[in-house]
């Protein structure tokens, strides 16, 4: 229950951070669209572990294998496996963990819930899992950008340090440029320097991912229960650490008036409708209006410490639990990977949708790029 994401593109994950491997079975991909392990590696090699010093030092490499649904550079509209096989466990690191939980981690709960669970480097609530959502989102990127889609993710704040940056104009190399992900230079030099100082501490920090996504055709989305913003926060929110979603405006939105707040209408030169402003964020009663979408997450601080916290044994007796293992001091970094392939999951999803549900008796969506 709950590792499988979407309606016509669907996405099941599977596999545990010291397991044998971990992956994903994507069925609902349209037939003839080149892919190879090469288009997925990229997007992996961005999530990976031990990319840099504020990173996870688990050393893995993370080479995927297709496993089915591709041949020739071509997937068949068949169920497309990815395989990456986990290669730099340390299990030993884990070994009080089997008895004692980790404070805010998900060894209470899983135990409450299963009455069982794999205590070795988290199993299933790792953020090892997500491997399979990269893999997946890798696809999803390819069929949207045949539609012109850009999805570009980036380190907004970490901890109180908020770099000013235009979401309408950031570029994925300036992004790419550094190892913290933030594409203002200044302010990533100030984020790097207060992780390694965390590090150091054998503590973490949080902040906030936001991501834009241009070129988006108008009409994605459903109203009530399939709103666009909704399918988005349900995504992103799934990711591990997650635990705050804004679009547009956000909860800043809330110190305007409906006046401020509006985004009045206007027809530009091509004869398109727009909007002057996008407190929206590009998603306007559910249903995108292809303006940029704007949205941002908010995670917390990793979990897994080195310092000394009071807990307690599954026999409810109270402990001191100084965490081992190999942990990231920041998920920021790597979650802005994390949050471009759930974004692009969900937007593929609703792209079939609306193809599927209105190119019939209306207009097509749009005709794919060349």
């Amino acid at each position: 229950m709950g590792n499988t994401f979407g309606h016509l593109f669907r996405v099941t994950t599977f596999g545990e951070s010291h397991g044998g491997g971990v992956g994903v079975v994507i069925d609902g991909c349209p037939p003839q669209l080149e892919i190879s392990e090469t288009d997925i590696q990229v997007e992996l090699d961005r999530r990976r572990p031990g990319q840099s010093r504020i990173t996870t030092p688990r050393n893995e490499s993370d080479t995927c294998e297709i496993l089915s649904g591709v041949f020739q550079g071509k997937t068949l509209g068949t169920p497309i496996a990815i395989l990456v096989r986990n290669k730099d466990q340390r299990s030993q690191d884990y070994g009080e963990m089997a008895t004692v939980y980790r404070p805010s981690h998900a060894d209470a709960t899983y135990d409450a819930k299963y009455g069982i669970r794999n205590w070795q480097g988290g199993g299933r609530s790792s953020a090892r899992e997500t491997i399979g959502r990269v893999a997946a989102g890798a696809i999803a990127k390819k069929i949207l950008h045949r539609f012109g889609v850009e999805i570009i993710g980036y380190v907004r704040r970490i901890k109180d340090l908020e770099a000013p940056i235009d979401p309408d104009t950031v570029t994925l190399e300036a992004v790419e440029s550094n190892i913290v992900r933030c594409p203002d230079a200044l302010y990533a030099e100030k984020m790097i320097a207060l992780i390694d100082a965390t590090r150091q501490n054998a503590d973490s920090i949080g902040g906030v991912v936001e991501c834009v996504v241009r070129n988006v055709p108008i009409g994605l989305g459903s109203p009530v229960f399939d709103r666009l913003e909704a399918d988005l926060a349900k995504g992103v929110m799934s990711l591990p650490a997650s635990k705050g979603f804004e679009i547009g405006s956000g909860f800043a939105g809330t110190l305007l008036t409906g006046k401020e707040h509006n985004d009045e209408f206007y027809t530009d030169d091509t004869g398109r409708i727009r909007t002057v402003t996008n407190r929206s964020g590009g998603v306007q009663g559910g249903i995108s209006n292809g303006e940029n979408i704007i949205l941002r997450v908010a995670f917390k601080p990793t979990a897994t410490i080195g310092q000394a916290q009071r807990t307690v044994s599954q026999t409810g007796e109270a402990t001191v639990l100084s965490a081992k293992g190999r942990h990231d001091p920041c998920v920021l970094p790597r979650a802005v990977p994390m949050v471009e392939s759930m974004v692009a999951l969900v937007l593929c999803d609703h792209l079939m949708r609306h193809h599927g549900q209105c190119e019939l008796l209306g207009e097509p969506l749009g005709e794919p790029l060349e």
